[in-house]
C-alpha cells in the first residue's frame, strides 16, 4: 500500500525534477548547465515582467524591436503548445507572465541581465499571486532562496512593507541578496536562520498577515527529473520530507498574526502535499480553513480527504508547467480576512486583462515611472 500510495497520480499530474533545498526554481525546461531528459516533456519559456522596474507595454515593445512577433493573450493552453519560433503571448491566466517557445534562451537579454524580467515558471508564480499581500504588509517567505517567489512577492507589495526571508544555506542567499538587488527590491530583510527556530513571539514578526512555505521536497514534479533518480526516492526519504513540511507548516501558523499562507511543493506526492495540509489542519482544528483557490484553475487537489478540491495541482501534460502544489490557507475568525475564493488583489489584476484578445496589445496602465531599457 506505501507503494501505491507514494504513486498516487492525480488527472493533473507529472512526475518530474527538483532539487530539495528549499526554494529552488527552475525556469523552464531546463536552466544554466542542465540538460534535460530527452523524455521529459518540453514546457514553454516563462518570463514574469518585474513590475518594480517597468511595465508590461515597454517589455513588449522592447521584444518587438528584437523580431518577435505578439500574439496577444492567450485564449487557451492549446495556443501555448504550438508556439514557436520568435512569437510569444500573454499567459491565460497570470498577468505580468508572457509565454515563448521552450528552451528561448534569455540569459544574455539586456532585460534579463538588468532585472527588468524574471525567468520563472508559471507554476512557481502561482503562490505569491495567490497568497497577494496587500501593499504595506509584513510577509515572512519562510524558504526563501534564491529568491524568484520573493521578488514576486516585492512587486505584489509594490516595495511597501517589509519582508523576513529566510534560508539556512549563505552561498544561496548570497546569491538572493544579489538578485533582489538587480530586481530593485526593496523593505526586505534576509536570515541565515533555519525558519523552524524562528520564534514566533518575536515582537519584530508581531504584524506578520501573510507566509509563503515553500518548504524542501522531493522535487519529483521538475519535468528535467530522470526516472531513476524518481525511483530512488525511498518510502523512507519521501516521509522524512513530509514529516519536516508538516512541522514547518504547524510552525508557520503559530505567528500571532498571520492571517493568510500558502503552502506549495513542487512535488507530485500526496504524502508531501494533501497529506500535509489535512494533517497540519486537523491539528488545527478550527482555527484555518483551505480556500477555494483560484477556482478557474483546471487542476485540483487530490480527492484524499473532504475539500482538498480547493488545493491546486500543475503538470507539464495538463497546465505545461512543472509539477506543482499549492493550498491557501486562512485563519477563521472575526479578525480573519475575509473569505474569498481568489484574492482581491488578484481578482483586479485579471479583469484588468479580461478585454485584451489574441493579437491585441496588453492593456494600457496608468504610467509610472520606471527604468526603461533602450535598444
Amino acid at each position: 500500500m506505501q507503494e501505491q500510495n507514494r504513486n498516487a497520480r492525480g488527472p493533473c499530474s507529472s512526475p518530474g525534477k527538483r532539487s530539495a533545498g528549499a526554494g529552488w526554481v527552475l525556469p523552464t525546461a531546463a536552466g544554466p548547465g542542465l540538460t534535460p531528459h530527452p523524455a521529459a516533456p518540453q514546457v514553454p519559456r516563462y518570463v514574469r515582467v518585474n513590475v518594480l522596474k517597468t511595465c508590461m507595454d515597454d517589455v513588449v515593445e522592447f521584444f518587438k524591436r528584437q523580431g518577435y512577433s505578439f500574439l496577444g493573450r492567450a485564449s487557451s493552453v492549446e495556443e501555448l503548445k504550438i508556439l514557436s519560433g520568435k512569437k510569444f503571448l500573454l499567459d491565460i491566466h497570470l498577468p505580468e507572465l508572457l509565454v515563448f517557445p521552450p528552451q528561448t534562451d534569455f540569459h544574455d537579454n539586456r532585460l534579463y541581465t538588468s532585472g527588468h524580467i524574471i525567468l520563472q515558471d508559471k507554476a512557481s508564480c502561482l503562490p505569491a499571486f495567490l497568497l497577494s499581500p496587500s501593499a504595506g504588509s509584513h510577509v515572512i517567505d519562510a524558504c526563501a532562496a534564491p529568491g524568484n517567489k520573493t521578488s514576486h512577492l516585492a512587486a505584489i507589495l509594490k516595495n511597501k512593507g517589509h519582508i523576513f526571508a529566510f534560508d539556512v544555506d549563505t552561498k544561496r542567499l548570497a546569491t538572493m541578496n544579489t538578485m533582489l538587488m538587480r530586481a530593485g527590491v526593496t523593505s526586505f530583510k534576509l536570515a541565515q536562520q533555519d525558519f523552524l527556530t524562528v520564534d514566533p513571539q518575536d515582537p519584530k514578526y508581531s504584524k506578520v498577515k501573510y507566509i509563503l512555505l515553500d518548504p524542501s521536497c522531493s522535487g519529483s514534479g521538475m519535468v528535467a527529473r530522470l526516472p531513476l533518480e524518481e525511483a530512488a526516492l525511498s518510502a523512507e526519504r519521501l516521509q522524512a520530507l513530509a514529516g519536516f513540511q508538516r512541522r514547518v507548516l504547524s510552525h508557520a501558523l503559530r505567528f500571532p498574526a498571520v492571517q493568510r499562507l500558502a503552502y506549495s511543493t513542487c512535488s507530485v506526492h500526496r504524502e508531501e502535499n494533501e497529506d500535509v495540509v489535512h494533517a497540519v489542519l486537523q491539528e488545527q482544528g478550527s482555527a484555518f480553513r483551505l480556500v477555494n483557490a483560484f477556482p478557474s484553475w483546471p487542476c485540483r487537489g487530490l480527492a484524499t480527504f473532504p475539500g482538498a478540491e480547493c488545493c491546486l495541482r500543475a503538470s507539464p501534460a495538463d497546465t505545461l508547467t512543472q509539477g506543482f502544489f499549492v493550498a491557501v490557507l486562512e485563519r477563521c475568525g472575526e479578525e480573519a480576512a475575509v473569505p474569498s475564493s481568489l484574492p482581491a488583489a488578484a481578482e483586479e489584476s485579471l479583469q484588468q486583462e479580461e478585454g485584451v484578445e489574441p493579437g491585441a496589445a496588453p492593456p494600457k496602465k496608468r504610467r509610472r515611472k520606471k527604468q526603461r531599457v533602450k535598444v
